[in-house]
């Protein structure tokens, strides 16, 4: 309380715990085990994020998980994200369809350092789900394509069939602006195109030192993917990591995200290889 007048010092500050509700207006499983939801806020308000930040995604009754941003935050209008379901929280919210409500706290974090990459080249190397916190990257640079130099993809799937965004993907193996590139690990019978590691897709472009790159997939990719980058010269303060996997409460309570004196959900998710190249537990 405040001693001269008596009010709540929390009066007039936004409560970070209380959740707001948002409409489903479109939802899409994309893959076996993810489903793609596109939402709007319930009072039809913008909402407005950096790529590469978070939610935290609830439904009254079973709980709230933490989950990256899957649209471009040029699009206020709606915003995406994808829920693999994996628990009780996400395979509930993946029943839900059309109509349904969710409610979100957020957006939270730190997210990818647009200022350093205007004006420079862009690599994107995304594994397997890496690909949908990564979306809000990639949409951005394609909405605000002219800010950017050469922009690269590289996407890699266990299989054709886990691969997700279908349309986006049609649209950039067209878009002549855009040099994306694809692979599989088991290929089906209709696959066509390459197969094997995603590390191997550095053999079929060049990458420059001067290149701001974004990594994002399985924990055994990073390291992979970090090994190339450094060969081909990149400093350690232009690669950049999305390390939202171990994220619980998101606003740096529970302790759950901490590596020594980070964390995750304050301090990143999005870092630069420099601030976790010491921090063992990181990758």
């Amino acid at each position: 309380m405040c001693d001269n007048c008596g009010c709540s010092e929390m009066e007039g500050r936004e409560n970070i715990f209380l959740p707001k509700e948002v409409k489903i207006l479109r939802a899409e499983q994309v893959t076996e085990h993810e489903k793609h939801f596109t939402l709007r806020m319930a009072d039809e308000s913008p909402f407005n994020f950096t790529p590469g930040q978070i939610l935290e995604v609830s439904m009254f009754g079973f709980g709230e998980i933490p989950i990256g941003l899957a649209s471009s935050p040029v699009r206020t209008a709606s915003f995406d994200i994808v829920i693999r379901g994996v628990g009780r929280v996400s395979n509930a919210i993946n029943q839900l369809g059309k109509g349904d409500s969710l409610f979100i706290r957020g957006p939270y974090g730190n997210g990818f350092d647009l200022e350093n990459m205007r004006g420079n080249n862009v690599l994107v190397v995304a594994g397997g789900i890496g690909l949908c916190p990564t979306r809000s990257l990639i949409q951005y640079i394609i909405d605000r394509r002219e800010e950017f130099k050469n922009f690269t993809l590289f996407y890699g799937t266990k299989d054709p069939k886990s691969q997700m965004f279908h349309d986006d993907l049609a649209y950039m193996r067209k878009a002549a602006d855009i040099q994306y590139f694809e692979t599989v690990d088991r290929p089906d019978d209709n696959w066509q195109g390459h197969v094997g590691l995603i590390t191997e897709l550095f053999k079929r472009t060049e990458v420059t030192a001067d290149t701001r790159a974004v990594i994002c997939g399985p924990p055994i990719m990073f390291k992979f993917v970090m090994r190339e980058l450094h060969t081909l010269g990149l400093a350690a303060d232009n690669i950049y990591v999305d390390l939202e996997r171990r994220m619980k409460c998101g606003v740096g309570k529970c302790g759950h995200c901490q590596i020594n004196d980070q964390y995750v959900c304050t301090d990143g998710p999005v870092f630069k290889s420099s601030e976790i190249d010491n921090l063992e537990e990181a990758l």
